[in-house]
């Protein structure tokens, strides 16, 4: 069966796009490995891992097979007063992996983040305090739901709209020194002022730690964890890890927060939980928390969405967890980032780029101006890749088994984009 595109155009919303001026889109009919393959014949190496997913690639036959085992069993049954084995070994691994003792299984990332702050909230209401605000980082992004929208930046993201709809929190200044620069302490200044100006009030602090993602692909020092980490313990006032994007060793850990030796009170994932095949996202806590949540006056955490514990997804995901325990991972995130290091250098050449950055298997080319999004996809169609800019940035995060050819085209892609200056005039 074909793809209708015209059907497409005329009703079907996609991602950030105009029903009266939708951009195109290109019909997928596979994916393989690195390769995402068109109707029209094309197959594309993937830079995206769509949308930072699918780590182990297309069509991994360990993958393919837990689901194939699972949907003859039961594609699904309420968690409600029900539990099944792909949850439960799931919970085991997850836990054992990031090193916490409570797991709470939701839809998808912006959920596992409004699971977050309602753990928070009704963490410190258990406890006596009304406290109702969150500290979190200016160019931060947490989701497109309403309380995730709260606590991303209201000024420099896609949901500044909603500015005034929206409780209104606390925002510190990003870090500005990036990861490999050495540190300096003024880039705190702002995040300590503000948390010593409202830490009576705060339910938690949230962040996404070392990268900061679809807020402008940020990769900031350690050490501003560290120091975070610090403060949320010296005034006790709970930290969120928002691990959605950075989470399973996009960074070159298997969490962002490893890189600064510190562990979060609540932790956030998603995206590449299920290796990219279907939605599941999980917040993880400690006792303390979980128990102090369940002490208080409504006995129990008020939250449970319908697909919860999704015994399909979690099946895939018990799976994509095993595989990453293999270890692989390490080494294949390595060699990306070390082909990272070797090609994108050569890109700062362009008169148009701004900064070229890499960490793990993230390469980051920001420009001094937004791409014209039209021309550049149809250009990296037709060089064979796919890769999908926003604003000024056109990054990477591909699959975890892509090798140095395939990043290389990738790269190569990127320089001739550049040399045509397929950016927003």
């Amino acid at each position: 069966m074909r793809v209708d595109l015209q059907f497409d155009h005329d009703h079907l919303w996609h991602p950030y796009t105009s029903t009266l001026n939708p951009l195109p889109c290109y019909p997928a009919i596979g994916a393989d490995g690195v390769y995402i393959h068109l109707e029209t014949g094309e197959a594309l190496i993937d830079g995206m891992s769509s949308w930072w997913s699918a780590i182990h690639g297309y069509n991994h036959p360990l993958l393919n097979s837990a689901a194939k085992s699972q949907i003859d069993k039961m594609s699904h049954v309420m968690f409600g007063g029900l539990t099944h084995a792909p949850a439960v070994e799931l919970g085991k691994k997850l836990l054992s992996m990031a090193g916490f003792d409570h797991l709470f299984l939701a839809d998808s990332g912006s959920v596992s983040v409004e699971v977050a702050l309602k753990m928070a909230l009704q963490y410190w209401h258990s406890k006596g305090e009304a406290r109702s605000k969150f500290l979190t980082l200016r160019h931060g992004y947490h989701g497109d739901t309403f309380a995730a929208m709260s606590v991303t930046d209201p000024d420099n993201s896609m949901h500044r709209l909603y500015k005034g709809f929206l409780p209104e929190h606390i925002f510190a200044d990003s870090p500005q020194g990036q990861f490999h620069q050495p540190w300096d302490p003024a880039d705190f200044a702002s995040f300590r002022a503000q948390f010593l100006a409202h830490h009576p009030s705060l339910a938690a602090v949230i962040l996404e730690p070392i990268v900061q993602g679809a807020g402008g692909m940020r990769l900031y020092h350690p050490q501003f964890l560290r120091e975070v980490r610090a403060l949320c313990d010296e005034y006790g006032v709970l930290l969120i890890a928002d691990e959605i994007a950075t989470g399973f060793g996009r960074t070159g850990k298997l969490f962002a927060c490893e890189h600064a030796g510190i562990k979060a009170d609540i932790l956030c994932v998603g995206k590449a939980l299920t290796g990219g095949y279907m939605t599941l996202s999980a917040t993880m806590t400690t006792s303390d928390v979980a128990n102090t949540v369940c002490g208080g006056e409504a006995g129990c955490f008020m939250h449970g969405p319908t697909f919860m514990g999704n015994p399909l997804a979690c099946a895939v995901a018990d799976a994509s967890m095993t595989l990453l325990q293999s270890g692989e991972w390490q080494q294949q995130v390595a060699a990306i980032e070390q082909s990272f290091a070797t090609l994108l250098p050569s890109l700062r050449q362009h008169a148009s780029v701004k900064d070229v950055r890499w960490l793990g298997a993230i390469g980051v080319v920001e420009l001094h101006r937004p791409v014209d999004m039209i021309k550049i996809q149809a250009h990296f169609v037709e060089k064979g890749v796919w890769i999908r800019p926003f604003g000024k940035l056109i990054y990477m995060m591909p699959p975890f088994i892509s090798s140095h050819d395939h990043l290389c085209q990738l790269v190569d892609a990127i320089d001739s984009a550049l040399e045509k200056d397929l950016l927003a005039q």
